[in-house]
């Protein structure tokens, strides 16, 4: 992975952004914000599910005053998502947020921007310039005539030096696309341009599947390349998928620290000896239930299933109407195909409450000896199935001759 990009460092409440802090995961609030229990409670659950910080829109008085009370019981920092009414964000300020969202394409106000900033400031509380290319600037689309990059990134800038003409920098931004390679070319282009942290995302990226598939690419191309200080997946679903979703892309990528369950599987082949998709399927859903950090494989066939998934921290392979129970590469046991989920489920709570090693102390002591016999047999059927082939080409060779 090349070297992530350089930003200067600010905080929202307890979380820190930018500089050398891990790139933190966002969502945002479907509730009513007067319906403080109801948003509270999306907010848990935006928690659990891995979001650092969550987003709620300011769009009315009322929402305004659900803040008030929704900020201090939240678990984790607030930002007000703010649109036309620039007093509703110093009402959000009132409210105690930690953060700030303002559309640059809607509050063109000079001095009312300003007029925000300066509150902000004597808060500490950082603002994001949120460009979408849906509102744009509607000077900036009529002089560039689509939201191309140029344009969005023309946007944040105008709106940066608004901020920065009254001494305020504690700044995020994002310059957000619905077409993925419009949205990576804008981050690109912004990402030369300043050193301001970076909240990465694809908008309106639409339902599940396509949704997930476009934030990913989008997403990832971006952080691959050192580019991004946050991100959020911008999905037509319930905001706990958003925030799972880009939990997870920031483990697979090596940038958090694993948090959950990383199942992994083969995808099956005429090779495998069960349903692998069937048991792949009950033991994520066995697994996820409790919340375990590790990383799980599932595999069709013995004969390869545990050196190609040796690195995973437990897994199980299919042959012969067993399963091989595997700790780091080592079987450790043999059960019955039925009961191949159970016992992964059961060796998955011991492994992270032992641990590797005492769960590799603990291998019934001939489960290597009958997993290398099923190898055995396996590998000597495969072997008479491939010579029955080289011999019946030999046989159809000569039959040409």
């Amino acid at each position: 992975m090349v070297d992530r990009r350089r930003s200067r460092p600010l905080q929202v409440g307890a979380v820190a952004i930018g500089g050398d802090a891990p790139i933190s995961v966002q969502s945002m609030c479907i509730t009513k914000t007067a319906d403080v229990d109801g948003t509270l409670a999306q907010v848990y659950a935006l928690k659990g599910a891995g979001a650092d910080i969550v987003r709620i829109t300011c769009n009315d008085v009322e929402a305004a005053q659900g803040l008030a009370e929704i900020v201090p019981r939240s678990p984790v920092p607030i930002i007000a998502d703010i649109h036309f009414q620039y007093r509703l964000a110093l009402a959000a300020l009132e409210a105690g947020v930690q953060g700030l969202r303002l559309n640059p394409g809607n509050i063109r106000n000079e001095e009312h921007i300003k007029t925000v900033a300066r509150e902000a400031k004597d808060r500490g509380v950082p603002i994001r310039v949120g460009v979408n290319a849906g509102s744009l600037d509607k000077d900036l689309l009529e002089k560039y005539q689509a939201p191309v990059p140029e344009a969005l990134v023309e946007s944040a800038l105008k709106e940066v030096r608004y901020l920065e003409e009254v001494d305020f920098f504690d700044i995020k931004i994002s310059v957000k696309h619905s077409n993925v390679p419009s949205m990576v070319e804008s981050y690109r282009l912004l990402a030369q341009a300043v050193d301001y942290p970076l909240h990465l995302g694809v908008t309106e990226a639409g339902p599940l599947p396509g949704g997930l598939i476009k934030s990913v690419a989008g997403i990832s191309t971006l952080l691959l390349e050192g580019i991004g200080d946050t991100i959020r997946f911008s999905l037509t679903a319930d905001p706990v998928e958003e925030a799972k979703a880009g939990r997870q892309l920031l483990e697979y990528l090596g940038l958090r620290e694993r948090k959950g369950l990383d199942l992994i599987a083969c995808p099956s082949c005429g090779r495998a000896e069960v349903d692998v998709i069937r048991v792949a399927n009950e033991a994520q859903k066995a697994l996820e239930e409790l919340n375990l950090p590790i990383q799980v494989a599932v595999m069709g066939c013995v004969v390869n299933g545990p050196g190609e998934a040796r690195e995973a921290d437990l897994g199980i392979a299919a042959g012969r109407g067993r399963g091989h129970l595997f700790v780091k590469g080592q079987v450790i046991r043999v059960v019955p195909e039925a009961e191949m989920v159970t016992a992964l489920v059961e060796e998955a709570k011991r492994l992270v409450e032992e641990g590797v090693e005492a769960r590799l102390a603990a291998a019934d002591k001939d489960a290597a000896a009958m997993a290398e016999a099923d190898r055995g047999v396996l590998l000597q059927t495969q072997g008479d199935a491939n010579r029955v082939e080289i011999k019946r080409k030999a046989v159809a060779e000569t039959a040409k001759g």
